[in-house]
């Protein structure tokens, strides 16, 4: 039986491939397949922001400005302090410096920004205040400057480590 079954599959091989070929043509033709350009498994799709596209390219005259530091560091607070810090900056450029918008990375954050424009060589203050409530350890904050300046957007950077405060 044994001797039946493996002559009866070899033989069904032996047909299935001879009639693989039956009236064929011996040339092959192969064409080149167009693949998409690799894209790294964790890339994920940008989307357009027509607000950061318009912050990268300021309408009308530019100017410059630099902070005295774009980074402050309050230290360590207990959860539930809200504390401020004043970044100081000049008009470095020719053209008056016109901060269109200034905003906080969450609530916690909030800033104030003049709202005149200020005058080439003349200085000005963007106060940050930062509440602590309802945030614990290591926290890092940004405020995002939109201005006539090129790039368009200037970032600062504030941070402190929160003590937790006690469970009741």
């Amino acid at each position: 039986m044994r001797f039946s079954f493996t002559t009866l599959t070899m033989a069904a091989l032996l047909v299935g491939f001879s009639a693989c070929n039956e009236g064929g043509s011996d040339t092959v033709t192969s064409k080149a397949i167009e693949t998409a350009p690799e894209t790294p498994v964790n890339a994920k799709p940008e989307k357009f922001d027509p607000a950061k596209a318009q912050a990268e390219k300021p309408a009308g005259p530019t100017t410059t400005m630099v902070f005295d530091s774009y980074e402050h560091d309050f230290g360590t607070m207990d959860e539930g302090d809200a504390v401020t810090h004043v970044f100081s900056f000049t008009n470095t450029g020719s053209e008056p410096l016109i901060l269109d918008k200034c905003k906080g990375s969450c609530g916690c954050t909030v800033p104030q920004c003049p709202k005149e424009p200020i005058a080439p060589g003349a200085n000005g203050e963007i106060e940050v205040k930062f509440n602590s409530k309802g945030k614990k350890n290591n926290q890092t904050k940004t405020v995002t400057i939109n201005a006539n300046t090129d790039p368009g957007q200037t970032i600062l950077k504030i941070k402190a480590f929160v003590n937790p405060a006690e469970a009741k």
